[in-house]
């Protein structure tokens, strides 16, 4: 037996969530030895949703996963980012290849498409749909779960994947970690048209307005605007920009809209309980890094798990090896928001003056593999 299936070896393993968190780490899981549950309180699989923006860290980390060609088959290659003030006149321009210098391309595709090519790549996981955990208690070396469809179980690992509304981390953090970013947004699908493959964002007066190709017929936009303002709806947003953000608008139709949360939690794990991806640190969509720190959450686990008989100190690990990066992640969405609300004559100067550098800047130390 090899020393990873020898670490891994009769471990029960509880992963709750079904979406792209806990896919992934299913996946980086596979051929482990251990015994890995997954439980997902929705009903069946995922075919809705909206786009999704993957940086070449992210496209990576699927590559880890041995997972690139099956997401890069149904995926746009973003060759430029491109951010223009409300009348669309470009304040910087950034190309991705040189952004991230041979990692691997940067690609837009649809949040269902990925999560399809996730659970394409775990065929013989053990899923139970329509399920949730009603307790989860911490007790010694393992947990003791029962759940809403009746049953019990008891694990050596529960692992929380499950978003940044996270049953575990209110079962056993309680309230703590979730709190409002002063955002509130609208993810939008429309028909492709002639939308050229480039990431292009608008930034009016407190507000900002995103597009990007997912796929040959469709176009994803993102729009948001400070909570305060969230009433006046998307009228009150589009009458921030010029010409064609209301057509653009007015052609698509609204997938989702809700205000933007984050999740900041002093511990991630407490006992053999761990939260990983949103349920342990969701951040604003700004640097679009969320499922490039869900896959690296998963591939850094499955190395810390498979290298030690002890939970305790895998969860150590783990914890020392990805707060510095996902800490830094947080760090610099927060400040990219602060820049993009400022006074827009402010902000437009700066921008034109500064933005490739200061953008640049934001993603220093994501080179680097996990």
């Amino acid at each position: 037996m090899s020393a990873r299936r020898q670490a891994l070896a009769d471990r029960r393993i509880l992963v709750v969530g079904a979406g792209v968190a806990g896919l992934a780490v299913v996946r980086a899981l596979r051929g482990s030895g251990a015994d890995v549950e997954v439980v997902e309180r929705a009903a069946a699989p995922a075919t809705g949703g909206a786009g999704i923006f993957l940086p070449a860290n992210a496209v990576r980390g699927l590559r880890l996963l041995g997972l690139e060609d099956a997401v890069l088959d149904s995926a746009v290659r973003i060759g430029e980012q491109r951010v223009a003030d409300h009348r669309g006149r470009v304040l910087y321009r950034v190309s991705t290849e040189s952004l991230w210098q041979g990692i691997g391309p940067t690609v837009a595709t649809h949040r269902a498409a990925l999560h399809a090519a996730l659970l394409d790549g775990v065929p013989d996981a053990k899923i139970r749909w329509g399920t949730s955990p009603l307790t989860v208690v911490p007790d010694g070396p393992g947990v003791d779960v029962t759940f809403d469809d009746g049953a019990t179980g008891r694990y050596d690992l529960v692992i929380g994947a499950d978003g940044a509304h996270s049953t575990v981390r209110r079962l056993v953090f309680g309230d703590a970690g979730l709190r409002p970013s002063g955002l509130h947004a609208w993810r939008l699908l429309a028909p492709r048209g002639g939308t050229e493959a480039v990431w292009s964002v608008r930034l009016g007066r407190g507000a900002s307005f995103l597009t990007f190709p997912i796929g040959p017929d469709l176009v994803y936009h993102y729009a948001d605007v400070g909570a305060a303002d969230a009433d006046a709806g998307l009228a009150g947003l589009v009458s921030r920009f010029a010409t064609p953000v209301p057509d653009l608008v007015a052609a698509a139709t609204v997938a989702h809209s809700g205000p933007i949360e984050e999740v900041s939690l002093a511990a991630w794990s407490r006992g053999p309980v761990l939260l990983v991806g949103d349920a342990a640190h969701a951040t604003t969509p700004s640097m679009a890094q969320g499922a490039a720190m869900v896959v690296e959450d998963a591939l850094v686990l499955a190395d810390v798990l498979s290298r030690t008989t002890s939970v305790p100190d895998a969860l150590r690990e783990y914890e020392e090896r990805r707060r510095p990066r996902v800490e830094r992640v947080q760090e610099q969405t927060r400040r990219r928001d602060r820049t993009r609300g400022l006074a827009p004559a402010a902000r437009n100067v700066l921008l034109r003056a500064a933005g490739e550098r200061l953008f640049r800047a934001n993603y220093r130390g994501m080179h680097s593999a996990p």
